[in-house]
């Protein structure tokens, strides 16, 4: 499937072709942010970003070795940068998992969830391992990190990125991520990066654009919630939960959020990172969501030039 846009094309342009592709899209995006900034960063090309394998390697001798494709910092990640190449099968700190490619917000999250060595890590929906892989650099390969992901056809990927990483203390599984859920308060931090329906990945790839159906967002946050439900029984007291997804359609987020602070014990705490955020959604569409959902994090794409994202991070009690 081939979709285009014209990045270059004025912001009326822009809107016209997304229309064009996706009416039920274009007026979604309209309700979310009608705003000309965020309508030229929702197909702005993406900026590639790499994190440094501190498993493997020193972050400032990689920055050293790879100074010459590095453009930045990546702010609210010390081993993450910017760089000006998509071309990462030449470089040979790649194909050894010295670094690997990451999205620049999809950092965010591992950060959040601050895991130290020791721990017991449930990484729910782990495929292809960026994520799983930051959060073993974070605990030293010291713990024992559960990587499980749904899709046995993803498995092989994740599998071959722990092993490139340098990963040891992975077990992955291939189950239902609901099914975490008998194991109560097993788990000293779970991570629910949830499937989602990638309205935040529209610039990474336009055939989001006519993939979006609205009628999947209702199957997709009953399936959130229900995963974010099984890991907040998984997890110790004191345990941290971490949900986050790509996407910014209100239903996978604010609204998963207000369910679970509304049928748990569950607290939410503020995300305090380096970066510039959009105020979430307290009512969209008529539903009012409780107050505490105001501290999740809510990036839209023109907030620090990267993918639309969102976190939340939930501590038992």
């Amino acid at each position: 499937m081939r979709v285009w846009i014209d990045p270059n094309a004025d912001v009326d342009e822009i809107k016209e072709q997304i229309k064009a592709i996706n009416r039920e899209l274009y007026e979604r995006l309209l309700k979310i942010d009608p705003s000309d900034d965020f309508f030229k960063h929702m197909v702005k090309p993406l900026r590639s970003s790499i994190r440094v394998n501190t498993l493997k390697a020193e972050v400032d001798k990689v920055r050293e070795n790879l100074e010459n494709i590095i453009t930045g910092e990546v702010p609210w990640c010390r081993e993450g940068f910017f760089v000006n190449t998509d071309d990462f099968g030449r470089i040979p700190e790649h194909q050894l998992g010295i670094i690997f490619s990451q999205e620049a917000s999809s950092m965010i999250p591992p950060v959040v969830m601050d895991p130290e060595p020791g721990m017991k890590v449930l990484d729910i929906a782990a495929a292809p391992g960026a994520k799983t892989t930051q959060i073993a650099q974070y605990m030293e390969n010291e713990g024992c990190i559960v990587a499980n992901d749904v899709k046995h056809s993803r498995i092989n990927i994740l599998i071959s990125n722990l092993q490139k990483c340098g990963v040891l203390i992975a077990k992955v599984t291939d189950k239902d991520g609901r099914f975490f859920g008998r194991f109560g308060e097993r788990f000293d931090a779970v991570l629910v990066d949830a499937p989602c329906s990638n309205m935040g990945m529209i610039r990474k790839n336009y055939k989001n654009i006519k993939l979006w159906r609205l009628r999947d967002c209702y199957g997709l946050s009953r399936l959130q919630k229900e995963l974010l439900v099984a890991a907040y029984k998984a997890v110790k007291p004191g345990g941290v939960v971490v949900y986050s997804t790509c996407t910014l359609e209100p239903m996978e987020n604010e609204e998963v959020v207000d369910y679970i602070l509304r049928n748990t014990d569950a607290e939410i705490e503020d995300i305090d990172l380096p970066l510039r955020r959009t105020k979430p959604f307290l009512e969209f569409e008529g539903r009012k969501y409780v107050g505490e959902v105001k501290k999740c994090l809510r990036i839209h794409p023109q907030d620090n030039d990267t993918e639309g994202f969102f976190v939340a991070k939930l501590r038992k009690p």
